[in-house]
């Protein structure tokens, strides 16, 4: 998946984009529910922080158990 479809994804849900900075090999994104979405130019796809379980499912990837 690349940075623009998670950031349509996510946005459709109503979940602001507050922040996009390009890193080193992706994307580093920050939206309005606290939530930090990583995105490698590979399509790999990191998410943490306070709403990552939400961003998570919107973005149909597997939740992390603890």
């Amino acid at each position: 998946m690349n940075v623009d479809k998670v950031i349509a994804l996510v946005s459709a849900a109503g979940i602001e984009l507050t922040d996009r900075r390009r890193n080193g090999d992706g994307w580093s994104l920050s939206f309005s529910n606290g939530t930090a979405v990583e995105v490698s130019d590979g399509g790999g796809i990191g998410v943490s922080g306070n709403g990552a379980a939400d961003v998570s499912r919107l973005l149909d990837l597997p939740s992390k158990s603890s």
